[in-house]
């Protein structure tokens, strides 16, 4: 080596592929010049060597959109920055719709694309054919175009990267292993290597496919597998002529990338094998392929053979079997790793090339800012947990989301893999009573109930077959007579000491310190005052409190404690008398809700639930029948009701006694999908979908929980200056006149203008219409206002209520 071996730095990036490369480059660009890279072998020669360079920016979601359309904005101008070329050619891509169900998939995407002021075409057949003449458009039934994407040469981008490392003072150290991760306490202190040890202020692991090992050397598990992707590159013709769009067939299963003279063929076939998945993938397999598998080839080649009829005169020059690696859900990990301060992962792309740019960039953020500048909790590592990392249940999921990359993606659709592991004690029972189950962080929860002759099995289509019968049957009986639902899968702490309530009161915005028995529904905010979580406190004595939060969200929400305990204690001078303990799984949840409730639980308890003895959002211990429970008197639907605490042992009994009372006054179960229903129909905010930490209380119509006179909490002076000046935007919801349906991510438009996007929407079987949510620009977030919401290739008139569209003086809960 030329210059000495670094004894220590204040960032080192791990993994020299497109991502770890990009996350450095952006780091020094941003100022850190004491960014170290190091890579074991050569630059690229994990899995990005062989990527096959396509870069499509369309996503469901904004956020994710917008980091692909950051990578786009970088491709236009890096090799002008780095003195590089990448081989970036902006040829634009086609997807092909072959069925008609793949056609309302892409009109779907396609409204969402307007809300977001993404360009993207929908074609005729005959116009597609124009655009990609090589292709037989007589079976289809569409196309859509997007002329912004392309293709790049993933190992010119690689390093172009790197020289931008080196040109804004930062270091690519190649050739070099590491060998081990020594913590200290609750950081990585050291990264020891084969060439020497550097003292570390934060590590990256960006170790692409080895990236679950290098977790390993940390003491973490890492929720990302390694399986093998083929595609075959056929011989050079001069029937394939220069400048064509990428190609997508999705029915078919495979991709087509344009090379010169040529077509590199691709899938993503309904087998695949994960590697070793024990001991992950050998460190010492740089640039590793594997032998060609014929049988995975045709699942590809013979779709593929009748879109494109020149590839049976053709024959094939090479086939390329290698590594990729791939999360339980399919999309990328990234974030800071919980339980330490200073270790950050950014792993498990099957489309790093694509992501490569706007991933450098909200990582080189969140490392220097401790916020990536978008909500991206659909890439966080912390919407996983230990069940997800651990090796059975990675491989199962990793293969399923391989395997359904291009299906159909229906509303609600449930994985099918890696099920029935965290159960309920009424798993069983439900299960004997009809429920059709769903998958929530690994719990078996019910979505709905068959009854009569329907079968219990899901059902899906962009109409919402069957809902009006089970869901809607559910929803009526909530809002008119009873109905239970089993929500054990909550995620339940209890935060104990001295300094409990100060801290709580300094990370909620609402006031928490309460009566013992009362209870506060709150955001936890950042600086910014955006929502980083939504959740309950209830009070159990002086010096405790229990957090309830969503099912997935216990490994965010308990490290944004830990990320405030951190905070308190920089300001304190001293670390707070606190101690945070899961309490998931000691106690299960039943939600009893609707106008005869009181009267259900009154009959198996003694104590007075009367409003005027037991008002709303109060907790107190009550014996349910023989049980013990915590009663708190809430709802998420908008009816009088309670949701019971129950010591796990209890809650089959608890079940049983409320369903012999519930039955004469027409209680019945209540899935998940009819709570989405009628909560919709009251304005209630579900985390992720409505609400993140993109946006605050006050945007959110969530400006009456903030308590302005308890003194200091995190994010005051944001939301203080936000009150004073008003926000931008507000949340409201929208009722269509007509019976379209609608899921979240539909366009908004006022007078021919899209000015929002839906952020979840459902049918309200009491008002008898679709209703959505959106966040609209200040001057037309009154009620009244007339807006046009396009579902698929559908638009109708939708109004806007500012307030709940039910009961919107709160009558039904107040009573």
């Amino acid at each position: 080596m030329n210059t000495p071996f670094p004894g220590s730095a204040r960032i080192v990036v791990i993994g020299g592929g497109v991502i770890g490369t990009s996350i450095a480059y952006h780091l020094a660009k941003s100022g850190v010049n004491d960014v170290v890279l190091l890579e074991k072998t050569r630059l690229t020669e994990g899995a990005t060597w062989h990527a096959a360079g396509l870069v499509g920016q369309f996503r469901s979601q904004q956020n994710l959109m917008s980091l692909m359309n950051a990578s786009v904005r970088l491709f236009d101008g890096l090799a002008a920055d780095t003195g590089q070329e990448i081989g970036w050619r902006k040829v634009g891509s086609m997807r092909v719709a072959a069925s008609l169900d793949r056609w309302q998939e892409l009109l779907k995407s396609h409204s969402s694309a307007r809300a977001v002021g993404f360009d993207m075409a929908l074609l005729t057949p005959g116009e597609a054919k124009q655009l990609y003449p090589l292709m037989r458009a007589d079976d289809l039934v569409g196309a859509a175009f997007i002329p912004e994407d392309g293709h790049v040469d993933p190992y010119s981008l690689t390093q172009a990267y790197a020289r931008g490392i080196r040109k804004y003072g930062g270091r690519v150290i190649e050739q070099v292993t590491v060998t081990d991760l020594v913590r200290q306490g609750a950081r990585i202190a050291q990264v020891v290597t084969d060439h020497g040890t550097i003292e570390a202020e934060t590590v990256v692991n960006a170790a692409g496919i080895w990236a679950r090992q290098l977790g390993w050397m940390a003491g973490v598990d890492l929720p990302a597998a390694v399986v093998q992707h083929q595609y075959f590159v056929t011989e050079k013709t001069s029937d394939i002529p220069d400048g064509l769009p990428a190609f997508r067939d999705p029915d078919g299963g495979y991709y087509a990338k344009p090379e010169p003279g040529a077509l590199a063929i691709g899938g993503w076939e309904k087998t695949t094998d994960t590697v070793n998945p024990r001991d992950g993938f050998p460190l010492q397999n740089a640039r590793h392929l594997f032998d060609a598998n014929v049988d995975r080839m045709e699942e590809v080649f013979l779709p593929a053979a009748h879109r494109l009829p020149l590839l049976n005169d053709l024959g094939v020059r090479t086939v390329i079997n290698g590594p990729i690696p791939i999360s339980p859900d399919g999309e990328p990990v990234m974030g800071p790793v919980p339980g330490l301060d200073n270790f950050f992962v950014a792993c498990a792309f099957t489309s790093g090339i694509a992501a490569s740019g706007g991933v450098g960039e909200a990582a080189a953020n969140w490392l220097l800012d401790g916020d990536p500048g978008l909500d991206l909790w659909a890439f966080d590592l912390r919407r996983f947990g230990p069940l997800q990392a651990g090796r059975r249940f990675l491989h199962d999921r990793a293969v399923e989301s391989y395997t359904r990359y291009y299906d159909i993606h229906w509303p609600g659709q449930e994985p099918t893999s890696a099920r029935a592991i965290r159960r309920s004690p009424l798993f069983s029972r439900l299960k004997q009573t009809g429920a059709v189950m769903g998958s929530k962080f690994g719990w078996e929860r019910a979505n709905w109930f068959a009854h009569g002759d329907i079968a219990p099995v899901p059902r899906h289509g962009w109409d919402r077959p069957g809902q009006a019968e089970t869901v809607g049957r559910e929803h009526k009986a909530a809002r008119e007579a009873a109905a239970i639902t089993d929500m054990t899968s909550f995620t339940k702490f209890e935060v104990t000491g001295a300094d409990a309530c100060a801290v709580l009161q300094y990370l909620a915005v609402a006031n928490v310190d309460k009566p013992v028995g009362g209870a506060a529904y709150t955001q936890l905010c950042n600086a910014r005052g955006g929502i980083e979580a939504d959740v309950t406190l209830i009070r159990r004595a002086a010096d405790r409190f229990w957090m309830i939060t969503g099912s997935a969200l216990g490994v965010r929400d308990r490290g944004w404690l830990d990320h405030g305990l951190g905070l308190v204690a920089q300001h304190w001078g001293r670390a707070p008398d606190v101690v945070i303990r899961d309490i998931t799984s000691a106690l299960g949840v039943l939600n009893l809700q609707g106008p005869n409730s009181r009267a259900i639980l009154q009959q198996v308890c003694d104590d007075d639930l009367s409003d005027a003895a037991f008002p709303f959002m109060s907790a107190r211990d009550i014996r349910l029948g023989h049980a013990p429970a915590l009663a708190y008197r809430v709802t998420y639907v908008g009816e009088l009701g309670w949701e019971l605490y129950i010591p796990m042992e209890y809650l089959e009994y608890a079940y049983e006694t409320l369903s012999e009372a519930g039955a004469p006054r027409g209680m019945i179960n209540m899935g998940y999908h009819a709570v989405d229903t009628l909560r919709l129909e009251k304005r209630f905010l579900a985390w992720g979908a409505d609400i993140n930490s993109d946006y605050t209380p006050i945007e959110a119509g969530l400006g009456f929980v903030i308590d302005w006179e308890k003194g200091d909490f995190l994010g005051r002076e944001a939301l203080a200056r936000q009150k004073a000046a008003g926000p931008s935007q507000r949340m409201a919801a929208l009722l269509l006149q007509d019976n379209l349906p609608v899921y979240g991510g539909e366009a908004v438009s006022h007078a021919g203008r899209v000015v929002a996007q839906t952020t979840s929407g459902n049918f309200g079987y009491t008002l008898g219409q679709p209703i959505a949510l959106a966040y609209l620009p200040a001057d037309l977030a009154r009620t009244g206002a007339e807006l046009t919401v396009q579902s698929f290739d559908r638009a109708c008139a939708a109004k806007v209520v500012m307030g709940a569209p039910y009961d919107p003086k709160r009558a039904k809960i107040l009573c």
